[in-house]
């Protein structure tokens, strides 16, 4: 029998050599001074080896104890090596499991089915708010507490719409992992109904039709830049998306046009669509529209966009830069500029409640019904423009022309 003395005194020699300790169990001495335990057995009539690990980071009575758990494995019927070598090799499968692993190889394979942007959205949120916290965690260790203190640390900054977003993308990863055999439950749907309530209302909208004509009469007079003002105008008689009018290139809008074709690669829909040019989103020019347009033309119809950066004429224009002039002109969370979208489907929607499809067509809203959305591509182009003029008429009422406003004052 060994002990501690004998071992730590044990020195290297010319040939390695071994030190016995009994049932089987010696420390191995090599002739450069390593010191390794190791166990001898039989396994099916053959002489086998089980190597366990080095002195001084395994001690005598660690290594007594994995001799111990060896012969309890024999007993079983089972091999010692054989049963390491599965242990290890499940230890690196689970290691290489992480949150963040999986979350990696998820995003690789769906990015095809987003826009870049939205890919990069998704990607950007996952190692700003998930990868830090639990991104080096085998999936299959989450727990649902350590999925919501995730969401609890987004939430406290605010952003519960953001918490959202996140559970649902911590979720498809989950479940990503169930489906190939890396997890075993999806902890993130689990915490879905201990999230913080989403505030209601968040696209702040004004739809009385008299005070929708004075946030564009207070914009109006309020001191800013003149082709952001003709920007909330042609937002609120088109009722676009911002983002839609921001981006836009003077080559959608050529003097003279009467519809406003906007490609569907600009459009909110998912990326499979947006290459089918049947899916255009068409927008009638009201008179009214027309006259702002021509009246940005004679600022910035000489570069490629039509509501350029202040300070860079080829990029486009902040959707901020709306956001902030209605600030000043006094509606700071009482309408926003997605909030003409509202404005427009709810007054028009009351007073023409037979055209509510007409109304969802002119809005870009996709149909509930998918069977309905995937064939019905009437455009109802005629009474949309009948539409789109009664609205300009309803909104433009006691208004400035539009190139009235390139003679205010800028600031």
């Amino acid at each position: 029998m060994l002990t501690d003395t004998a071992v730590r005194k044990a020195k290297p020699s010319e040939r390695a050599y071994k030190l016995t300790d009994g049932g089987g169990l010696h420390l191995f001495i090599s002739p450069s001074g390593g010191k390794l335990w190791r166990y001898r057995y039989l396994f099916d009539g053959r002489e086998k080896t089980l190597s366990i690990g080095p002195y001084p980071e395994i001690p005598l009575a660690d290594a007594r104890s994995a001799r111990d758990q060896a012969k309890r494995i024999l007993k079983e019927g089972r091999d010692p090596s054989q049963v390491k070598k599965t242990e290890r090799l499940s230890f690196r499968a689970k290691t290489a499991d992480t949150f963040e692993a999986i979350a990696r190889e998820w995003f690789d394979i769906t990015r095809a089915r987003w826009t870049p942007i939205h890919a990069s959205d998704v990607l950007t949120s996952l190692e700003r708010d998930v990868f830090p916290a639990i991104g080096f965690i085998p999936i299959r260790d989450i727990t649902p507490p350590e999925a919501l203190a995730v969401t609890r640390m987004i939430e406290a900054r605010g952003a519960a719409e953001t918490a959202g977003r996140i559970r649902q993308r911590m979720s498809a990863v989950f479940v990503y992992a169930i489906a190939t055999g890396r997890g075993e439950s999806d902890p993130a749907a689990i915490i879905k109904g201990a999230l913080a309530p989403k505030k209601k209302g968040r696209q702040r909208a004004i739809t009385d039709l008299d005070e929708a004509r004075k946030i564009i009469r207070d914009v109006d007079a309020s001191p800013g830049y003149a082709v952001t003002k003709l920007a909330i105008r042609l937002l609120a008689l088109t009722a676009v998306r911002p983002g839609v009018i921001t981006l836009t290139p003077w080559h959608e809008l050529p003097a003279g046009a009467t519809v406003w074709t906007i490609p569907a690669s600009r459009m909110k829909m998912t990326l499979d669509k947006k290459s089918d040019a049947q899916r255009d989103h068409l927008v009638p020019l009201s008179r009214q529209a027309i006259q702002t347009i021509e009246a940005l033309r004679t600022i910035t119809g000489r570069g490629p966009m039509a509501f350029p950066n202040t300070r860079h004429v080829h990029k486009p224009m902040s959707e901020n830069a709306m956001g902030y002039m209605l600030n000043r002109a006094g509606y700071h969370h009482r309408h926003v500029p997605h909030g003409w979208r509202s404005t427009f489907s709810t007054i028009m929607n009351e007073r023409y409640p037979s055209d509510r499809h007409v109304i969802d067509l002119m809005l870009a809203h996709t149909p509930t019904n998918a069977v309905e959305g995937a064939y019905n591509r009437a455009q109802h182009i005629a009474r949309r423009t009948e539409l789109s003029q009664i609205w300009a008429d309803l909104i433009s009422d006691g208004l400035n022309d539009p190139i009235d406003l390139l003679s205010l004052p800028c600031r």
